[in-house]
């Protein structure tokens, strides 16, 4: 059973209506005059993080994943809980101080959780509960696009795809190298943008997995269709000075993933608080269309990172 499989059978149990239909990336629950937004996301050794990735490093990341999804529903923070896997030596220290970073710098509170010795060996496994309200009006999902609406992004793309491949290399990093080293290890979730832009959005979602993917789940959720140009996506300074900015470094940064900017539909008439790029639009139909210069392209193999 793969993870989409995983994924149907929870869905005959998940019936609540706060859960979406699991087809979002969040839990919502109204409360008073609120809504609570939760959200759970773990990280693997091997699969999420290098081995010899720096513990802190791991930690900044896990809370700004789970921050990420709350800035895609407009949601404040509230505070997280930790699942924990000790190990018992440096590596656990390390983490705590990462940790401590990463509460401070975002000003969410760390509120409990749960620690465990698995007393055999084997990946390390994290997890991060995060949770934030959201005042007076829709939470958005992935589910509202309509045929007509524009696609933008909040923000460079690749950067987390790049810095992945400068972390394998393990080089000696030049101020520019370094930056995109940052990106992939420390993102920075668009807390406030999401806040701004979530009641003026039709659909709105993070890129955590790859702009092509994320934007193919806002395409089935939405009922349409949704057409990228790769030619427009914006790219890095930094970026295009490591690995150019051709065809195929559009598409390695499309698929690549671990950006964290927002990806969100709009009417073309509305006007948006911040600043976005378009790189798409909806149409009529279903599924993804990969463009380059308005001409289509051959769709990529992957369209981003899959969890097996």
């Amino acid at each position: 059973m793969n993870e989409l499989d995983f994924i149907d059978r929870l869905k005959e149990i998940a019936t609540h209506p706060a859960a979406r239909g699991l087809l979002d990336d969040a839990a919502v629950i109204p409360f008073g005059r609120q809504k609570l937004v939760l959200t759970h996301d773990m990280m693997v050794e091997g699969v999420h993080f290098l081995s010899d990735a720096n513990p802190a490093d791991v930690a900044w990341k896990l809370v700004a994943v789970n921050l990420s999804d709350l800035a895609a529903k407009g949601a404040k923070p509230l505070g997280v809980l930790l699942g924990y896997s000790r190990s018992g030596d440096e590596w656990d220290d390390v983490f705590m101080l990462g940790l401590k970073q990463a509460i401070d710098h975002f000003c969410v509170p760390l509120l409990g959780g749960d620690t465990v010795n698995p007393r055999t060996e084997g990946s390390r496994t994290i997890g991060l509960t995060a949770f934030g309200d959201v005042k007076g009006h829709i939470v958005p999902s992935r589910g509202g696009a309509q045929a007509g609406h524009s696609v933008y992004v909040s923000g460079p793309i690749g950067d987390g795809w790049a810095g992945l491949q400068l972390a394998k290399r393990r080089e000696n990093p030049t101020e520019a190298t370094a930056k995109l080293l940052k990106a992939y290890n420390r993102p920075q979730p668009k807390m406030d943008d999401g806040r701004a832009l979530s009641t003026l959005v039709s659909a709105m979602m993070d890129i955590s997995d790859g702009l092509l993917l994320d934007a193919s789940r806002i395409a089935d959720a939405s009922g349409v269709a949704i057409e990228i140009d790769i030619a427009k996506i914006p790219l890095s300074r930094e970026f295009v000075s490591t690995f150019g900015e051709g065809q195929d470094a559009r598409v390695s940064a499309s698929t690549g993933g671990d950006d964290y900017q927002l990806l969100l539909t709009a009417s073309p008439e509305t006007v948006l608080p911040t600043p976005v790029v378009q790189v798409g639009v909806c149409k009529p139909g279903s599924g993804i269309v990969v463009l380059n210069e308005g001409r289509t392209i051959q769709q990529p193999e992957s369209l981003g990172f899959i969890h097996a």
